[in-house]
C-alpha cells in the first residue's frame, strides 16, 4: 500500500516537472519572438532616417582594394555565427567604390533560414552607410526570379534554383520589415510570375511555385491583410507597412485564384490516377500481374499526385482555406463490386447473370445509330425500290381498267335489239377508237412520270454528292484512326452519302483488310458493319464468307505462322457475332474445329475467340447449354493434354471469363445507429467552429458502452480531413477531464499502431501513418505525454529495423518515408524543443537526423525545404 502511494506521488511530481518545462519553453519562445520584433522596429526606424557619414569620415578608412576584397568575399558566406565579426570590419573599410561588388557577393550567398537575420543586419548596416546601396542590392536580388537559362534545365541546377529562390524572398520580405525595400510593388510583380497559369504546364516548376507562394503566405501574412496567429501586442508594427489596399486585394486574388486552378489540376490527376488504378485491376484480374511498364508509370503518377496534394495542402493552410477534398475512390481498386457479384447456380446462368457487364458496353453493342434519321432513302437505295413498286402497281391498275371497259362493251352489244345493227355497228367504231387513244395517253404519262423521277433522283445523287466533296478513298483512309463509338458512327453515315454497288464492295475489301496488330479496331469495324446492314443486306453477306474461307484456309493449313493473322480472323467473328450478325452456328463451328485438333496455334485461336464472345454466348439464354457443353470440353483436354504453363494459364483465363467461380455478395457493414451516430460527429460535422458542439454530444453518450468505439474512431484520423487532426487532440483533451483512462488508452495506441507501421511498411499505409504522427505531437500539444515519449519515438523511427538481415525490407535504402514521418513530428511539436532540456534533446537527435539523411542520397526537393528549416531551428 505504501509503495504504491509513493508510485503515485512520483508519477504526479514527473507530470508536474514536465508541464513547468512545457511552460518554461513557451514563454521563453515567446519573449524570444518579442526580442527578435523589438529588433525590427530598431532597424526599421534606423533605416528610414539613415544617418550616413560624410565623405571626409570615409576618406579616414580603409580604402584599400586588398583590404576590400577580402572583407567583400565574406559577404558570400553570412551567419549568425561570423556577423559581429564581420559587421566590425565592414565598419573598418570604405566600400564606397565596391557597393555594386558587395552587393554582387550578397546576391550569390547560399543563406539558411536561419541565417536570414544575420544577413538582415549585415544589409541595414551597408544601408546606413552607403546611399546607392539599397537599389543595387534591390536589382541584384530581383534576378534570381528572371527565366533561366538554358543551362539550367538540370535537375541540379533546377533543385539549387527552387533553393536560391525560396531563401532570396525570405530575404526581401525581411528587408521590407526592416524599411530596406520600400516600396512593396516589387512583391507584384514575383508573385504574378509564380502564381501565371502557364507554370501548371511544368509539374516541377508548380511544386517549387506552391512552396515559394507558401512560404511568401507564412512570412508576410499582412500583404494579403492576415493577421497573425497570437502576438496581437506587434500588429501595430505590420499596420504601419505601407501595404495599400489594392496591393492587398491582388495578392489575395492572385493566391485565391492559384489556389482554384491547382486544385482543379489536382482534381484532374486524381481522375487520372483513379482510371490507371482501375485499368491496372482489370489488367491484375486478367493477367495477374502487372508489367513494368505499368507499374513504373503508376508510381510517377502517383508520386507526382501525392506532392501536388502535399502543396495544396500547404497553400490552403497558409491562406485560412479548407484543403482540397478527394472524392472517396470507393471501390476504383475493385475489378467488381459487390453489387454486381450474384451467386449463379450451374443450370441456368443466364437466368440470374446479364449478358452485358456494364450499360457503356450494353449502349455499345445493341444501340446502334438510325441511318433512316440522318441520310435520305434515296442515298440508301429504298426510293428505287419503291419506285419500282409503284410502277408495278400502275401498270396493274391499268389493265384491269382496260379489261372492264371491254366487258362492259360486249354487253351492250348483246342486250341491244336486232333493229338497232347499224347503230351498234358505228358504237363499236368509236369504243375501239376511244380505247386506243386512251391506252396511247396512258403510255406517254407513265414514260413522263418515269422519266421526271429519274432526272429528280439524278438530281438529288448529284446535288448531295457535290456537297459531300469527298471521296470515298478519303474515307477509308481515315477508317483506322476511328477508335471511339462516335467516330465510327459518323464516318458510317458519311459513306451513306458515297454508297453504290461498287463502293460497298471496295469497303468490305478495306474492313477485311485490317492489320494484323490492330485488333482495337475489330469491335468498330463490326459496329459499321452492324449498323450498315440495316439498310445495306449485302455488305455482311459479302464479309462473312471472306471471313469464314479466311478461317478455313489457315486452320487447314497446319502451319505455325501467322499467328498474328489467326488472332485477328477468329476476333472479327467473335465481335460480328457480339452484333448478332455472325451467326451463333458460325462460332461453334469454328471453335470445335480448333478443339477438334487442340495443339499449338489452335489452343491460342479458340482461347482468343472465348476471350472476345465466350461470355456473351454463355450468357445468352439460346446458346447457354451448347457454350456450357463447350468449355466442359475445353477442360477436359486441358486436363488430359499435357499443355506447357503458357498454354494452360490461357486455357483457364478463357475458361474462367466466360464462367466466373462462384462467389458470395459483398456484404456491407451494419453499424448499431449509436456507431453510426460517433462517426458522423467526428468524420462529417467536425470543423472548428463546431468543435464545442460535438464534445458535448460526446459527453452525453453512454460512456461504458462506447468508450471502446470511440478510441478506435480516433485512431482512425486518417479518415477524416488532414488538416482537422489537431480536432481530434482536443476532443481527446476535453474527454479526458471527465474519463482519465480515456487520453491513456488513445496515446497507448497511437504508439502501438506507429510501430505496427514500421513493422509492415506497407505503401497503403503511408497515409494512415502520417495521420498518426500529427495525431502524436498534437497529443503532446495539448499535454497527454511527455516529451520523452516524442523522442523515444523519434529514435525508433530512424533505428526500427537497421542491423537486421530484414533491413531492405522495413526501411530500403531509396525509401524516404520516414524521413517524412520525422518531419511531420517535428512540424507539429517541435517548436517547444527550444529551450532547456528538450533543446539539447532535439540537438543531440538532430545529429542522428543528418547521419541517417546522409545514408539515403539525394533527396527529393519538397523534403529538402522541410528539413532545411527543422534544422535551422
Amino acid at each position: 500500500m505504501e509503495s504504491s502511494q509513493t508510485e503515485n506521488l512520483t508519477d504526479t511530481k514527473q507530470d508536474d516537472d514536465a508541464r513547468q518545462s512545457k511552460q518554461e519553453d513557451e514563454e521563453a519562445r515567446i519573449e524570444e519572438y518579442k526580442k527578435l520584433m523589438d529588433q525590427k522596429i530598431a532597424l526599421r526606424r534606423n533605416n528610414q532616417n539613415p544617418e550616413r557619414p560624410d565623405a571626409n569620415y570615409l576618406r579616414t578608412l580603409d580604402s584599400s582594394i586588398k583590404r576590400n576584397t577580402t572583407v567583400i568575399k565574406k559577404l558570400k558566406t553570412i551567419n549568425d555565427e561570423q556577423k559581429d565579426g564581420l559587421m566590425d570590419e565592414l565598419k573598418s573599410v570604405n566600400l564606397s567604390k565596391f557597393v555594386s561588388e558587395a552587393v554582387s557577393y550578397i546576391c550569390e550567398a547560399k543563406l539558411r533560414s536561419a541565417d536570414i537575420q544575420a544577413a538582415v543586419q549585415v544589409c541595414s548596416l551597408l544601408h546606413q552607410r552607403y546611399k546607392d546601396f539599397s537599389p543595387c542590392l534591390i536589382q541584384g536580388l530581383l534576378k534570381v526570379f528572371l527565366p533561366g537559362k538554358s543551362g539550367d534545365d538540370l535537375d541540379t541546377d533546377k533543385n539549387s534554383r527552387a533553393m536560391k529562390k525560396r531563401s532570396t524572398l525570405k530575404l526581401l520580405i525581411e528587408l521590407y520589415f526592416v524599411g530596406i525595400v520600400e516600396d512593396a510593388s516589387i512583391f507584384v510583380n514575383i508573385i504574378k510570375d509564380l502564381t501565371s497559369l502557364e507554370h501548371l504546364k511544368d509539374r516541377e516548376a508548380t511544386q517549387t511555385n506552391l512552396s515559394l507562394l507558401s512560404s511568401f503566405v507564412r512570412q508576410g501574412r499582412l500583404f494579403i491583410g492576415l493577421r497573425s496567429h497570437g502576438h496581437e501586442s506587434y500588429d501595430e508594427f505590420f499596420k504601419d507597412l505601407n501595404v495599400t489596399a489594392d496591393q492587398k486585394k491582388f495578392f489575395k486574388k492572385a493566391l485565391n485564384s492559384y489556389y482554384d486552378a491547382v486544385s482543379e489540376l489536382l482534381q484532374s490527376e486524381n481522375a487520372s490516377l483513379r482510371l490507371m488504378e482501375a485499368e491496372n485491376a482489370k489488367v491484375l484480374s486478367a493477367k495477374g500481374e502487372l508489367s513494368d511498364e505499368n507499374t513504373a508509370s503508376y508510381e510517377k503518377l502517383r508520386k507526382s499526385f501525392d506532392q501536388l496534394l502535399r502543396g495544396v495542402s500547404s497553400l490552403a493552410e497558409a491562406i485560412d482555406l479548407q484543403p482540397p477534398v478527394m472524392p472517396d475512390d470507393g471501390n476504383t481498386t475493385r475489378v467488381t463490386t459487390g453489387t454486381d457479384v450474384t451467386p449463379s447456380s450451374g443450370k441456368e446462368p443466364s437466368v440470374l447473370e446479364p449478358i452485358w457487364d456494364d450499360d457503356d458496353t450494353k449502349t455499345f453493342y445493341e444501340s446502334l445509330p438510325d441511318l433512316r434519321a440522318f441520310v435520305p432513302a434515296v442515298l440508301l437505295g429504298e426510293a428505287e425500290q419503291k419506285l419500282n413498286e409503284q410502277h408495278a402497281k400502275g401498270r396493274e391498275q391499268s389493265s384491269e381498267s382496260n379489261a372492264e371497259q371491254e366487258t362492259e362493251v360486249h354487253d351492250n352489244a348483246q342486250t341491244s335489239s336486232a333493229t338497232e345493227d347499224q347503230l351498234e355497228g358505228k358504237a363499236d367504231d368509236v369504243a375501239k377508237d376511244s380505247e386506243e387513244k386512251e391506252k396511247d395517253k396512258g403510255k406517254e404519262a407513265e414514260k413522263s412520270k418515269e422519266k421526271d423521277l429519274d432526272r429528280k433522283t439524278e438530281k438529288d445523287k448529284e446535288k448531295v454528292r457535290a456537297l459531300d466533296g469527298g471521296s470515298l478513298d478519303n474515307l477509308l483512309q481515315r477508317l483506322p484512326g476511328c477508335v471511339s463509338r462516335d467516330l465510327i458512327d459518323q464516318l458510317t453515315v458519311e459513306f451513306c452519302y458515297l454508297n453504290s454497288k461498287a463502293s460497298r464492295k471496295k469497303l468490305v475489301r478495306a474492313l477485311f483488310s485490317v492489320p494484323r496488330t490492330s485488333l482495337e479496331l475489330l469491335p468498330y469495324y463490326s459496329r459499321m458493319i452492324a449498323t450498315l446492314s440495316s439498310c445495306m443486306k449485302d455488305v455482311p453477306t459479302m464479309l462473312l464468307p471472306m471471313l469464314e474461307e479466311e478461317f478455313n484456309f489457315l486452320i487447314n493449313k497446319k502451319d505455325q505462322i501467322n499467328i498474328e493473322t489467326k488472332i485477328k480472323n477468329i476476333r472479327f467473328i467473335g465481335e460480328l457475332c457480339k452484333f448478332k450478325i455472325a451467326p451463333a452456328a458460325l462460332v461453334f463451328s469454328c471453335l470445335k474445329a480448333c478443339l477438334d485438333d487442340f495443339s499449338h496455334h489452335n489452343i491460342d485461336v479458340a482461347c482468343n475467340l472465348l476471350e472476345t464472345c465466350g461470355r456473351f454466348l454463355y450468357r445468352s439464354p439460346e446458346t447457354t447449354i451448347r457454350m456450357a457443353n463447350m468449355l466442359e470440353i475445353l477442360m477436359r483436354l486441358k486436363n488430359v493434354k499435357n499443355l506447357d504453363p503458357r498454354h494452360s494459364t490461357l486455357v483457364e483465363n478463357a475458361y474462367y471469363l466466360c464462367k466466373p467461380p462462384e462467389r458470395s455478395a459483398r456484404v456491407s457493414k451494419v453499424r448499431p445507429p449509436l456507431y453510426q451516430y460517433i462517426r458522423k460527429l467526428l468524420f462529417s460535422d467536425l470543423d472548428k467552429s463546431s468543435v464545442e458542439h460535438v464534445l458535448r454530444q460526446l459527453r452525453k453518450l453512454p460512456w461504458v458502452e462506447c468508450q471502446q468505439y470511440l478510441v478506435k474512431c480516433f485512431l482512425k484520423v486518417h479518415k477524416g480531413k488532414y488538416s482537422q487532426v489537431h480536432l481530434i487532440a482536443l476532443l481527446t483533451a476535453g474527454l479526458s477531464r471527465y474519463h482519465d483512462d480515456f487520453a491513456v488508452a488513445v496515446v497507448d495506441e497511437v504508439l502501438e499502431e506507429i510501430r505496427v507501421g514500421l513493422e509492415l511498411n506497407d505503401y497503403a499505409m503511408q497515409q494512415r501513418r502520417l495521420a498518426h504522427m500529427r495525431f502524436l505531437g498534437e497529443l503532446y500539444s495539448y499535454k497527454h505525454i511527455d516529451s520523452s515519449v516524442v523522442f523515444e519515438t523519434l529514435y525508433l523511427i530512424i533505428m526500427f529495423g537497421h542491423g537486421t538481415y530484414e533491413q531492405d525490407v522495413l526501411d530500403p535504402p531509396e525509401d524516404c518515408f520516414r524521413i517524412r514521418l520525422i518531419i511531420t513530428l517535428l512540424q507539429t511539436c517541435g517548436h517547444y524543443f527550444t529551450r532547456g532540456s528538450s533543446k539539447r534533446k532535439l540537438d543531440k537527435f538532430l545529429l542522428h537526423f543528418q547521419r541517417y539523411i546522409i545514408m539515403k542520397g539525394p533527396l527529393p526537393l519538397d523534403i529538402e525545404f522541410d528539413i532545411q528549416e527543422i534544422v535551422n531551428w
